[in-house]
């Protein structure tokens, strides 16, 4: 569970950082949890990427241009493929 727990963070700073509004940190609670949730559900980064506009233009009414999304979901699956190939 710990090892989850560090991963879901490392998708929470990653999505912070990334910031695509200039929001400012914590500005994206809901989105964040939604995308995190995607990432669990989704391997392919064009589907993640695309998941991760509708998530965000659905909240701000505004789209993200999809090669900042496809950026961020490679960035976010990385995670999930060191997570999963750690012991």
């Amino acid at each position: 569970m710990e090892k989850q727990v560090r991963t879901n963070l490392q998708y929470v700073d990653l999505l912070n950082e990334w910031d695509p509004f200039q929001l400012k940190n914590g500005s994206y609670d809901t989105e964040i949890a939604d995308t995190v949730q995607a990432v669990y559900e989704l391997d392919n980064p064009v589907t993640l990427a695309e998941r991760i506009q509708t998530i965000y233009g659905f909240s701000f009414d505004a789209t993200i241009p999809m090669d900042q999304c496809l950026k961020v979901a490679r960035e976010l699956l990385v995670i999930k493929e060191n997570d999963s190939c750690s012991i």
